[in-house]
């Protein structure tokens, strides 16, 4: 059991709030419990809606003073840097270099936000072009939606809870969070730090708890404005069944393509490239490169350069330097992911490296000789496994990376800009990487994919346009 001291209450209005019941985060490496919060559901929901909408209604924060609290978070965060990655490393199982980037990123997310919290702005509508409004003017302004329900995933606790919540108070939103429940940690210390930077109580209110407790009643709750939640495609098809009419934004899954084409100079960067990236965050990010499809006259040379990557990551202690692959986020995940695998071979694949499993690791993993049908290939394995197959025509290509269910991002290398141009329209997808991997993402741009990959898009500027309300505003100049 964990002692009172070291589980996080709620955030509800002024008040930190307790239950009878505490959930414990554990060290994703060890198993060793690092902390807990407290378990939330209808009650704390309901009180943190009411905290949430009384200080909406009451908040008096011009755009100016919005990003200057976004700033100054900022800088608390910088302050608490290393902390916050050694909490994000703990409790997700990320490698301390990815935990470090993540940190980077979310405060740079922060900052994008405060930037943008001073450019909201609607536009002129000439509606009097049209005869019989010669004496109208109108134009359109922005205001905040209201009550945001933001969810977020285990896989980056920091940087997407970043995401929802620095865009929805720049925009002066208010706001009620539910973390995962497996990572809540680094979370609740943003929150914390957000307060410690100025923001009122009630501007943001924490709920923690399990998704079919807290999550389903902050979804029906009917005095929420706006959902953003990031996960499961199954889970966004019950948000968008659960909440009607009302706003979303839902960043789902994906199971990333990478075209790589037989023009490409440097195979072995390429190779190491998609490897890598493939394995970042131990795989468990929606754009991290699954499937990759090599020209047949470089596929044999691919695989080599493949394998060496692969073995050359070091697998183990996630707090360690040198690491680079560390815990799934349970072992659960990992004995999921043994089972794809161990039934692809069934079926005909080979394990070019990994495909083995310890614990809750699960080693870098490549595979070829793969078929459509196959898990590993059609659903989004989050986790360091990618697959290799070759391609002998570049429509063919194009055709099979379109083949999902899924359409976030995809990755294209080839030095034919004619070709790459042509890839770029012809792909289904959210966002096309020319000459990079799926898995890049800058956190300034549009970001969201099409089909079971979700809808809106998420970056500061991008977000805030989703968390705001465009009204017209037509005057009568008589």
């Amino acid at each position: 059991m964990t002692t009172e001291t070291m589980s996080y209450p709620h955030v509800i209005g002024e008040d930190r709030t307790k239950n009878q019941e505490t959930i414990d985060v554990e060290n994703k490496y060890d198993q060793r419990v690092l902390g807990s919060v407290f378990r939330g559901g209808k009650e704390e929901v309901d009180r943190a809606v009411a905290a949430a909408r009384q200080a909406f209604e009451q908040s008096q924060l011009t755009p100016s003073e919005r990003g200057e609290l976004l700033r100054k978070a900022a800088e608390l965060f910088s302050e608490k840097k290393e902390e916050l990655a050694q909490t994000i490393t703990a409790e997700v199982g990320k490698v301390i270099r990815d935990a470090r980037m993540e940190v980077d990123r979310g405060i740079q997310t922060f900052l994008a936000a405060a930037e943008e919290a001073g450019r909201i702005t609607g536009h002129t509508v000439p509606i009097e072009n049209q005869k019989g409004n010669e004496n109208r003017l109108a134009f359109t302004i922005r205001q905040p939606v209201g009550v945001i329900g933001a969810i977020t995933p285990f896989n980056f606790p920091f940087n997407l809870t970043a995401h929802k919540l620095a865009p929805a108070l720049a925009a002066g939103n208010t706001v009620v969070l539910k973390p995962a429940e497996k990572t809540p940690l680094s979370a609740m210390m943003m929150v914390d730090l957000l307060l410690e930077a100025g923001f009122r109580p009630g501007t943001i209110n924490v709920v923690n708890g399990y998704g079919h407790e807290a999550g389903d009643a902050l979804l029906r709750h009917p005095d929420v404005d706006m959902y953003t939640f990031t996960g499961s495609p199954d889970v966004g098809k019950i948000i968008k069944s659960t909440t009607g009419i009302r706003k979303v934004t839902l960043e789902l899954g994906s199971n990333a393509p990478n075209i790589v084409h037989s023009d490409v100079d440097d195979l072995y960067e390429v190779a190491k490239s998609c490897v890598e990236k493939g394995m970042m965050h131990n795989g468990q990010a929606c754009i991290s490169v699954q499937r990759i499809y090599v020209h047949e006259d470089r596929a044999d040379e691919f695989l080599r350069y493949a394998k060496e990557a692969a073995e050359a990551l070091e697998v183990g202690n996630p707090q360690d330097d040198d690491t680079r692959v560390g815990p799934l986020i349970d072992v659960k995940s990992a004995e999921r992911i043994e089972a794809w695998v161990n039934e692809a071979v069934s079926g005909g694949a080979r394990i070019i490296s990994g495909g083995r499993r310890e614990g809750a690791i699960y080693y870098p993993t490549v595979l070829t000789d793969v078929q459509p049908d196959m898990r590993v290939v059609c659903e989004e394995v989050f986790a360091p496994v990618v697959v290799v197959v070759p391609y002998s025509d570049i429509q063919e290509a194009i055709r099979q990376a379109n083949d999902s269910r899924f359409g976030l991002q995809v990755g294209v290398f080839t030095k034919d800009i004619d070709l790459a141009i042509h890839a770029a329209k012809k792909l289904r997808y959210g966002g096309i990487i020319l000459n990079d991997v799926s898995t890049f993402r800058a956190d300034t741009m549009p970001y969201g994919g099409i089909k079971d990959s979700g809808v809106g898009k998420e970056g500061p500027k991008y977000a805030i346009e989703e968390m705001t309300d465009e009204k017209i505003i037509v005057i009568n100049a008589k």
